[in-house]
């Protein structure tokens, strides 16, 4: 009989019908008169309650069909008589498709994030991993339904790159050279005129680079990719593969930009709320019970728009008046997470978008504001005590930023003394000048951490628990 998911079943009034459901067995408790087998198959958090009268079946089948156990049961679907379900399954037969032994890892008892971590193959059978992935799914369907709506091309910018986006080094490189016998030159430098692609390549930090040529000629396009970075960071913020957003605009000036980055993140957290209500619910009451009351929140006001100079007042205001922080944040100074987690969940008490940092923290593509003096006119004539760029970055409760973004530079003469002042290479940057040597425009985009998304609309406090199989330091398994 052909199959009908779980999520299909428990919203049907069909009673007296008979179903065949397939699944994964969360508990079984048995009795002389019944037994009640609670089954799950991932299509929702919830499990469907199959009742067997012991007598009509074998009592070695049914010693079999323990936690972890995939079976197939048919069955007559009837209204449930027990709380919190309306309806159940009188079951008829059952198939036991893969017995499951009491070394299953995944019992039903309190198992550890970081127990479960050790057994990410397995984990993804529980309750809250199964609502994870679930919301996960979800995000990514909302991302890509935003940018079609509003018109962005899905644009698929390459894993293997030649250059480094951001000049933050910390690259996985990619080779098909001998490890064991590398030729090198005379300053001991690696010869890669044999390798593959002829010259030193890794996996890439980040699309932005292409994604601005494709707004060159797309107008806006979007990324939604794999990003690798090779820091040697055990901290709940960081992957060393993670999945980022990359949006790039044409024509769009630091206002707009702002208009995008809050409008966009507020369309996810909507879609969370009206597609994953029963798993929001769940990691609600078992993982963060605040979650849904923050999620409604982002959407009710409008995002605090806060030029760095200014935060960096509010900061040093609240050291005055007893606040300790573990690092310094002075003028200058790339603020920390604790930083913008208390502008943002202690001062403002709702998101922020900070604007205007100093150049010396940002990349070289960014575009710097107008000078003043020896000072610089940031966002809405804040005056800054140095030079500054048009950065956007959205600082979220629980996160801090979970958006980077800014205006790019679009003169090539002002964007080449940027990159002469930090004594960058350009042999392999050709191409990105180009664009500002040929027909160039103002644009402006993004990056959002896709992972970082996904741990506020979760409530989850690790990002390792987020991704179906992190990489991270010594750890690359499964």
């Amino acid at each position: 009989m052909k199959r009908t998911k779980i999520v299909s079943v428990l919203k049907s009034t069909d009673f007296g019908a008979t179903v065949t459901v397939k699944g994964w067995v969360r508990t079984h408790r048995s009795s002389k008169a019944v037994d009640f087998i609670a089954l799950n198959d991932g299509s929702t958090i919830n499990n469907v309650q199959v009742v067997v009268d012991p007598s009509k079946f074998d009592e070695n089948l049914l010693k079999q069909i323990t936690t972890g156990s995939c079976i197939s049961a048919t069955g007559t679907l009837v209204e449930s008589q027990g709380a919190g379900q309306s309806v159940e399954i009188q079951c008829e037969s059952l198939e036991l498709y893969g017995a499951c032994g009491n070394d299953y890892p995944m019992q039903k008892k309190g198992q550890s994030f970081e127990f479960m971590r050790q057994h990410a193959h397995m984990r993804l059978r529980t309750n809250t991993f199964g609502a994870v992935m679930r919301i996960r799914h979800n995000m990514a369907i909302a991302i890509h339904q935003y940018f079609h709506e509003h018109g962005f091309f899905y644009f698929h910018t390459p894993i293997i790159t030649a250059s480094d986006c951001e000049g933050a080094g910390n690259m996985f490189q990619v080779t098909t050279k001998n490890l064991y016998d590398l030729k090198k030159d005379e300053e001991g430098k690696i010869i890669y005129d044999d390798d593959f692609f002829g010259q030193q390549t890794s996996l890439t930090v980040s699309g932005q680079l292409e994604g601005e040529l494709g707004a060159t000629a797309l107008g806006a396009i979007y990324t939604f990719g794999p990003t690798f970075r090779a820091e040697n960071s055990n901290t709940p913020r960081h992957l060393a593969e993670f999945w980022m957003i990359e949006p790039e605009v044409a024509f769009l000036d630091q206002e707009e930009l702002m208009d995008l980055e809050e409008d966009f993140i507020k369309y996810c957290v909507r879609w969370a709320l009206d597609n994953c209500k029963d798993d929001l619910e769940f990691l609600n009451k078992m993982i963060d019970k605040t979650l849904i009351q923050r999620l409604e929140g982002v959407l009710k006001d409008s995002f605090v728009r806060l030029p760095y100079t200014k935060g960096i007042e509010i900061l040093q205001e609240a050291i005055k008046n007893g606040k300790k922080f573990e690092f310094p944040c002075n003028w200058g100074d790339d603020l920390a997470s604790e930083h913008e987690r208390y502008l943002v969940e202690e001062h403002f008490k709702k998101p922020v978008i900070m604007t205007d940092y100093p150049t010396a923290i940002k990349a070289f593509y960014m575009k710097q504001n107008a000078a003043e003096g020896e000072g610089s006119v940031g966002y809405k004539g804040c005056v800054a005590p140095g030079p500054t760029m048009q950065g956007t970055d959205v600082l979220f409760p629980q996160i801090g930023e979970i958006i980077g973004g800014s205006v790019r530079e679009e003169s090539y003469d002002k964007l080449m003394a940027e990159i002469d002042r930090r004594q960058m290479e350009t042999d392999k940057l050709w191409w990105y000048l180009d664009t500002r040597r040929w027909g160039s425009c103002p644009h402006a985009g993004f990056g959002l951490g896709f992972e970082r998304l996904i741990l506020f609309v979760t409530g989850m406090q690790n990002i390792r628990d987020v991704i179906p199989f992190p990489r991270t330091p010594k750890t690359a398994e499964f």
